[in-house]
């Protein structure tokens, strides 16, 4: 390892903390490493965003291995995004995964630029579109919510649902739904409280979210 990279503290944090990740699983789980060297069996696709504060291994308390991600600015799954259909298709017609999550979260910085049409760049613009045009569409119901930060969670429901339903008109979705009873959900995480919640199949008229009952 270069000594110059130990003198950049974001790298170094990196480095320090991989040997302490290394460190504890060969004292907590010794054959982890070794198991998932041999391959992967996830059982669940999480599409998610790219947001820093919503990990989803931590947030899930999973492992390595445990789950199968995509993640983009404000976990958008739009049909014609190659990086999101490869994801897609391998995770479902290769690795067989059994359940297919959409995940979006509060305090989204992409369903709240999604509030209005400012100009944040040509990609931007681009890949928030789909967000700007739910927004609009549902322009009479944002209205009579009681802050921006109410919207742009509001925002965030609309999104998920949408990336479900265009999941399962995936030709590959729809297949092994019909031939193996793979499911898809959409789920929302409360950065604040830290908890995940399930959002209903049909949304209520306020978007009310149901707890996960464990």
């Amino acid at each position: 390892m270069p000594a110059d990279l130990f003198e950049l503290e974001e790298l170094r944090q990196l480095i320090e903390g991989n040997k302490t990740f290394v460190r504890k699983t060969l004292v907590n789980e010794p054959k982890l490493l070794k198991k998932n060297a041999a391959g992967q069996s996830p059982e669940v696709l999480w599409i998610g965003c790219a947001d820093s504060r919503v990990p989803e291994t931590t947030v899930c308390h999973s492992k390595p291995g445990d789950i199968f991600v995509h993640r983009n600015i404000a976990n958008v799954v739009q049909a014609d995004d190659a990086s999101s259909a490869a994801v897609i298709e391998f995770a479902v017609a290769h690795l067989k995964v059994k359940r297919i999550v959409v995940c979006g979260h509060t305090k989204c910085g992409g369903a709240n630029a999604a509030l209005g049409d400012a100009d944040l760049g040509p990609t931007l613009n681009r890949w928030l579109e789909p967000l700007r045009a739910l927004r609009r569409k549902h322009e009479g119901e944002l209205k009579k919510l009681a802050s921006p930060d109410d919207c742009a969670t509001r925002v965030a429901e609309i999104n998920v649902h949408a990336g479900v339903e265009t999941l399962k008109k995936n030709k590959t979705v729809a297949k092994a739904m019909e031939d193996r009873g793979l499911t898809v959900h959409g789920m929302i995480f409360d950065i604040a409280e830290g908890e995940l919640r399930v959002l209903e199949e049909k949304p209520a008229a306020q978007g009310l979210w149901n707890m996960v009952n464990r």
